[in-house]
C-alpha cells in the first residue's frame, strides 16, 4: 500500500531516517522487490547498469553487519572527534543542528546490528586509481539508483539512511554477504526498516542562492 503523497512530497520529505527506524518489526522481500524494480529504471551511464544490490533480510547476517557498523563508527567518531568538529562551526544554531544530527547518527549505529535488512549498493570491478571520468559514470549510475530505491521505499513506509563508514571495514562486510572483494566494490551501506510514523518532514537547509548559479558561476 502506497502512502497518500504528491512526487514532490515524496522528494521533499525522504530523509535520512535513524531515530523513527523500527528495529522490531520484519520487512517483507515482496515490499523491497517492489523498490528494487523501480531502481532497475534510474538512468545509467552509457547503459552499462554495471552495478549490483546486495540485499538481506536475514538478522543473523544483518546483526553482523551492524556489529561492524557499529564498532567503526564508534571508533571514528569520539568526543573528541564530536568537540573538535563543533568547535569548527561558529555558527551557534547551525553547531546546535550538527550535534543533534551526529546524536542521532549515534542512535543508529548502537541500534544497527537489530537492523530488519540492509541494502548494500555495489560496483563490477574496483575504481581505485580509475580515471576522474570513468569514476563519475560509474558513481553516477549506482547513486542514482540507490536513491531510487530509498524513495520507492519512503512511499511504502519504509527508512532508509546512506551510510559508508563500514566502508573503512568493508572486506569485513565482504566476507559476511558473500561478496567477491576483489572484484566488486561496495559502494554503502543502507540500513532499511519500517518508519515509526510517516510524518516526515522537509529538511532545514541554508538558502537556494548559496548553490545555485545561473547562466555561469
Amino acid at each position: 500500500m502506497l502512502l497518500d503523497m504528491t512526487p514532490d512530497e515524496m522528494l521533499a520529505t525522504t530523509r535520512s531516517v535513524r531515530r523513527r527506524l523500527d528495529f522490531e518489526r520484519e520487512v517483507d522481500p515482496e515490499l523491497l522487490n517492489q523498490c528494487l524494480e523501480l531502481s532497475l529504471q534510474a538512468p545509467t551511464g552509457s547503459l552499462r547498469q554495471d552495478w549490483h544490490f546486495v540485499v538481506s533480510t536475514d538478522r543473523e547476517q544483518c546483526g553482523r553487519v551492524g556489529e561492524v557498523y557499529k564498532r567503526v563508527w564508534n571508533g571514528l567518531v569520539t568526543d573528541d572527534y564530536l568537540d573538535a568538529a563543533a568547535a569548527n562551526e561558529p555558527d551557534p544554531t547551525a553547531r546546535a543542528a550538527w550535534l543533534r544530527m551526529m546524536e542521532s547518527a549515534r542512535h543508529l549505529a548502537d541500534n544497527f546490528p537489530e537492523i530488519p535488512a540492509v541494502l548494500v549498493p555495489c560496483i563490477s570491478g574496483r575504481l581505485d586509481g580509475a580515471p576522474a571520468t570513468m569514476q563519475a559514470l560509474r558513481w553516477g549510475s549506482v547513486i542514482q539508483a540507490t536513491w531510487s530505491f530509498m524513495l520507492a521505499g519512503r512511499v511504502r513506509g519504509l527508512g532508509t539512511c546512506w551510510t559508508t563508514v563500514h566502508l573503512t571495514a568493508e572486506e569485513e562486510v565482504a566476507d559476511i554477504l558473500g561478496i567477491p572483494f576483489a572484484d566488486i566494490q561496495q559502494v554503502a551501506l543502507i540500513p532499511v526498516a519500517h518508519t515509526i510514523g510517516t510524518d516526515f518532514k522537509r529538511g532545514a537547509r541554508k538558502p537556494m542562492d548559496d548553490f545555485v548559479h545561473w547562466n555561469g558561476w
